[in-house]
């Protein structure tokens, strides 16, 4: 019995020492192939080919090129490709990196440092700024295809929770006489902006909800409504409708109007031929309902006055046609048909830009921040003292919005107004 058990312990023992040295060979081969891994074939994801971009390399190339001292690249490139100043773009990247922990350069399990933050939001802002897809920017930035994507949705998503309550946010107070002030140098006192509606093809929309977005086109589309005035800063943006809705379905879901009614919103007082008013008005084309707080224009007018002021209210229209052409013009990829295919990103795609927009006309001198972001803020706090309306009050509200007896006659004191204080304002 001595003599098997001690023959049996040696047959565990040669097993162990088997075993050890297989677990030694395997780890010595997973490090040999991790180590190989840029001049090997295969990834983590079987068929998948390795590639290796050289990240760092592309990152030093990249900060010579626009961030360096002094960069191969001037000032005035650099505003043409990213579509802002060096300083503005150096603001949000900081920021986004701040935020967003995603942003932040790391190193992996093998001690190699990954993407930058200027590498992932230039992805993003070519992305954004060329509508490019997300592999064309493989080449320079050093970044691939789904790395791209999640850099993409990963930048918007930061930008519209950093500046959302900055740069997209209801009129205070300030902002108010602002925009009644250019409205009455266009000639129309009491107008806060003008509104429209700008359509956004949407190329990968899934099937099942293909029937669902297609509109007066025949192509999925979503859409934005959106309020400007001349200096082309968007004060109001409502997206995600489908493209089978137009202006006046979307209009009433629209929350354009919900500070009015809820009584948070500035007053606005102002008397046009001598009659007075308390609520401002957008300017509308057509199709928009006879509300109170729109003016539309005159359908084949008749008389001269009928005539010079729809040529006036056409003229004055345009701010918001020129405010949808050099959105689109900075961002591309709101002006070509959207590749994403859930509506959540794209909506954040489009604020985002709305956002940036804002930003850059404030950084090119257009805006005035101190005038602008006195006390700064999402919602316009209401007057001292003042309760919440009851469910009588917000009916009475909603009335005093949508009376198209206050819309005729709003109406009629313009015409008489631009007739007889402007009648040279316009030249046609």
């Amino acid at each position: 019995m001595p003599r098997k058990r001690s023959r049996a312990r040696r047959q565990l023992d040669e097993s162990s020492s088997d075993d050890d040295d297989l677990l030694i060979f395997s780890a010595a081969q997973i490090v040999s192939n991790f180590s190989n891994a840029k001049r090997r074939p295969g990834g983590s994801v079987p068929s998948h080919r390795v590639i290796y971009r050289d990240r760092e390399g592309g990152h030093d190339r990249m900060f010579q090129d626009y961030l360096a001292d002094n960069p191969t690249y001037g000032p005035d490139i650099f505003r043409r490709r990213y579509m802002m100043s060096r300083e503005l773009f150096l603001r949000i990247m900081n920021a986004v990196e701040a935020h967003d922990d995603y942003f932040v350069q790391k190193r992996n399990a093998a001690n190699v440092l990954g993407l930058s933050c200027f590498q992932k939001v230039t992805v993003a802002m070519r992305m954004l700024t060329y509508g490019v897809p997300a592999d064309a920017t493989d080449e320079y930035v050093r970044i691939g295809e789904s790395t791209a994507l999640e850099s993409l949705r990963r930048f918007v998503a930061a930008v519209v929770d950093i500046f959302e309550d900055e740069y997209l946010r209801y009129p205070n107070e300030k902002d108010t006489a602002c925009l009644l002030a250019m409205g009455e140098r266009k000639g129309f006192p009491g107008m806060l902006g003008c509104i429209d509606c700008m359509h956004w093809a949407w190329k990968n929309c899934p099937y099942d909800k293909q029937g669902q977005y297609k509109g007066h086109v025949d192509k999925p589309t979503i859409i934005l409504e959106a309020v400007a005035l001349d200096d082309l800063w968007i004060w109001h943006a409502f997206f995600g409708m489908p493209g089978s809705h137009n202006d006046i379905n979307v209009l009433h879901r629209s929350p354009l109007f919900a500070n009015l009614a809820e009584g948070t919103a500035p007053q606005v007082n102002y008397t046009v031929n001598g009659h007075d008013y308390t609520m401002g008005y957008y300017l509308a084309d057509g199709i928009y309902p006879s509300w109170a707080t729109l003016v539309k224009s005159i359908t084949l007018p008749m008389e001269n006055k009928r005539q010079y002021f729809a040529k006036a209210q056409e003229a004055a229209r345009k701010a918001v046609e020129r405010a949808f052409g050099v959105l689109q013009s900075r961002f591309t990829i709101v002006r070509g048909p959207a590749r994403i295919w859930d509506i959540e990103t794209l909506a954040l795609i489009m604020k985002a830009c709305i956002i940036m927009h804002n930003m850059i006309i404030e950084d090119e001198g257009h805006v005035d921040p101190d005038e602008r972001f006195d006390n700064g803020g999402e919602n316009v706090e209401p007057e001292h003292g003042q309760t919440t309306r009851t469910l009588q009050e917000f009916i009475d509200a909603h009335k005093r919005i949508r009376d198209p007896e206050t819309h005729v006659q709003l109406k009629e004191d313009l015409i008489e107004h631009l007739w007889n204080h402007h009648p040279d304002l316009y030249s046609f």
